[in-house]
């Protein structure tokens, strides 16, 4: 078993990043900044006021010293890691949100307003943000620009819709043979960097005949007219980043139009709605999101540890070499217990989290090929999709030919699926458009009810300012991460439908298949096969709502029926959390030879995952049976499979309830350091 909690070279494998050596020395580099200028900020009071301040500010410059706001940035823009950034900016808020999630949120909402332009920016737009927003280098004589991203609209109308638009875009002038100047209005309500951005990527709609649709434009403090950064909102979270309600009202050329525009019929259009952009930007951002909770969970771990063995030290019926003494409350089975439970949940949301990481960076040079592939054969709006839809048989046929043993085979044939671009975007695509939507719901929906657990097994140290790993604002900052980007009905409305989607269906079920032969070829137990059955159960549910209607008469599996369509989304992410913990502990499982060491933790992963196994069946089958059985009449055909199905979920559960115990008893004897490495 486990004797130290896991360190980086656990947590590399697992993860995968530990033939990146770029990766190792980026997380060093966050490390030192969350457990140095961020931990001291944290305790010396800086969240204990709402407007930005100096203090705060520095935070700011300790992440540019760091390299952190430049690992966002392309090569060609001043950056220094080459390729993808979804796994880059994972780790750096991974690293930050350990201490602070607040400061992290401050670190990242500089490339949430860049985001925009890195994704539909034209060249120039590029050169100038992106290349700006590197910190000057020595002997450099120029503004660094920060900034915000300004979506979300004023009281009453904040969070109604990323569809409805407050702000509003015309044209000023327009002179023959002169860039058009566009007048912006802009009310923001939420917006995260407002207190120190020096510009602002805005949504805005158009209220003039000769500006069609809407758009994502770039303003500037220097533009003509108002630029006030508003007051501070009074949050009772999140207070080391910068959140302000902003008035815009600024006269800007039209080039700052991201993407760029045309001019058709003397009506100027945007290359991309602001709808366009959107899509592009917050199917990657909310990933972190939910990894900033499944950080703070494991966070928690050795405070709890540390507080449950100190408990009654200082007693006198407590002496040294006493079992009270040395474990203190970890004497007490329920505490264990708990804490098995909320680190089960953490491993489990760091495994999904990261795998979605992985797969944005697996997806972005393939949603540029695509792209590029559109441009060339000049294929736009919905003959796109046509087109996709006509490659969806071939990309069917290489998940089947995927999941088959290489022996089984047609190795040609699947060789040259393989090498399609095209087929390889529908199939990552499909996969990225549930795992999205999927780390931000459970992970900072149920991440923070288990947050909860974490400040509980504190006692009262757990709601104190001084409370070690600042657990008791870890919880309540976790409220904001679940809306944060978007409620957790948003990621269910999304889950609705792309859960639905046959590429995704056909590749869960090649998991279903793989998990049953884990469980048949492993002497390690993972809870694979319960995992298997609830994850049958589950698909075999969606089947049967799909097909029947409810006793008045009407589709039980509907776009807005979501009292049936969004439990069974939540259903779904708790299958999914375990499945990727389980491949992360087959990974880590499988560098042992190279690493001896890796055997106890792999064990103790092995303990977790059933644990975490035996909670998300139950749940999902709960779910599943609930919803199939509460709409219509016992006689329907198709309940007694489901039934059955029911009874093998069931089943697979014999005997795994022991592995928390074991787990527990792990915990009881695993070495923690002296002291907590913050704050300093």
């Amino acid at each position: 078993m486990l004797q130290t909690l896991p360190g980086d070279d656990v947590r590399q494998v697992m993860w995968r990043y530990a033939e990146r050596y770029d990766l190792q020395m980026l997380v060093q580099s966050a490390r030192q900044v969350a457990r140095g200028p961020v931990a001291r900020a944290v305790s010396s009071g800086l969240r204990n006021t709402h407007e930005w301040n100096e203090g705060k500010a520095e935070l700011l410059t300790a992440f540019d010293q760091a390299g952190l706001t430049s690992a966002f940035m392309d090569i060609e823009h001043g950056g220094y890691i080459d390729g993808p950034k979804n796994m880059v900016q994972a780790l750096i808020t991974w690293e930050i949100a350990w201490v602070d999630a607040g400061a992290a949120t401050g670190g990242m909402a500089g490339n949430l307003a860049l985001a925009p332009i890195h994704e539909r920016g034209t060249p120039e737009q590029k050169t100038q943000y992106l290349g700006g927003a590197v910190p000057p280098q020595p002997g450099e004589n120029r503004k660094q620009y920060r900034g915000a991203f300004a979506l979300t609209e004023p009281i009453p109308y904040v969070g109604v819709e990323t569809g409805l638009l407050n702000g509003k875009v015309s044209i000023a002038e327009w002179e023959d043979g002169k860039e058009p100047i566009l007048q912006v209005d802009k009310r923001g309500r939420f917006i995260t960097g407002m207190g120190f951005a020096n510009f602002v990527t805005a949504a805005v709609e158009s209220t003039d005949p000769r500006f069609k649709g809407s758009c994502i434009v770039i303003l500037e403090e220097t533009d003509p007219g108002i630029y006030n950064r508003g007051t501070a909102t009074k949050k009772m979270v999140h207070q080391l980043s910068s959140t302000c309600d902003p008035v815009l009202s600024l006269r800007v050329p039209a080039n700052r139009i991201v993407g760029g525009y045309t001019i058709k019929d003397g009506i100027i259009v945007p290359n991309f709605s602001h709808g366009d952009v959107i899509e592009a930007v917050f199917r990657r951002t909310r990933v972190v999101v939910g990894l900033m909770t499944a950080s703070k969970l494991l966070s928690s771990i050795e405070p709890i540890i540390r507080y449950q063995r100190n408990r009654f030290r200082g007693g006198e019926s407590c002496q040294p070499g006493s079992a009270r003494y040395d474990l203190g409350l970890q004497n007490k089975e329920d505490a264990i217990h708990r804490l098995a439970d909320i680190w089960a949940t953490g491993e489990a949301a760091a495994s999904l989290g990261f795998a979605t990481a992985r797969i944005y960076d697996e997806l972005q040079p393939l949603e540029k090929f695509k792209e590029n592939y559109f441009k060339e054969k000049q294929i736009t709006g919905r003959a796109q999709i046509r087109a996709l839809s006509l490659i969806t048989k071939e990309a069917l046929e290489f998940i089947e030919l995927n999941g088959l043993p290489e022996n089984q085979r047609n190795t040609k044939r699947y060789e040259e699926l393989k090498q399609n671009r095209m087929i390889q975007f529908l199939v990552t695509d499909s996969i990225a458009n549930i795992l999205c939507p999927a780390t931000k719901l459970w992970n900072t929906g149920w991440g923070t009810t288990m947050l909860r657990e974490a400040v509980s097994l504190m006692g009262g140290y757990g709601i104190t300012e001084d409370c070690p790993g600042f657990l008791g604002q870890k919880w309540m900052d976790g409220q904001l991460e679940a809306t944060y980007e978007g409620p957790e009905a948003v990621q269910r409305r999304q889950l609705s439908i792309t859960m639905t989607q046959e590429l995704f269906l056909a590749q869960f079920s090649q998991w279903i298949k793989e998990l049953h032969q884990i469980e048949s070829d492993k002497s390690l137990k993972l809870g694979a096969n319960l995992l298997a059955n609830a994850m049958t159960l589950w698909v075999k549910t969606l089947h049967f709502l799909q097909s029947n209607k409810d006793k008045n008469g009407t589709k039980l599996y509907s776009t807005n029926r979501q009292g049936i369509n969004f439990p069974l989304a939540d259903a779904l992410c708790w299958l999914l959390a375990v499945r990727y913990f389980i491949m992360d502990i087959l990974e880590l499982e499988s560098k042992i030879p190279e690493n001896p060491a890796f055997e106890g933790y792999v064990n103790f992963f092995a303990l977790l995952s059933q644990t975490q196994a035996l909670r998300a069946s139950g749940e999902a089958a709960r779910i599943c049976i609930e919803l199939a059985y509460g709409y219509v009449d016992a006689q329907t055909p198709g309940l007694e499979e489901l039934s059955a199905l029911r009874l093998e979920v069931d089943k697979a559960m014999c005997g795994l309830r022991k592995a928390k115990d074991q787990a527990a008893e792990a915990l009881t004897k695993v070495m923690i350091p002296e002291a907590l490495d913050y704050p300093i």
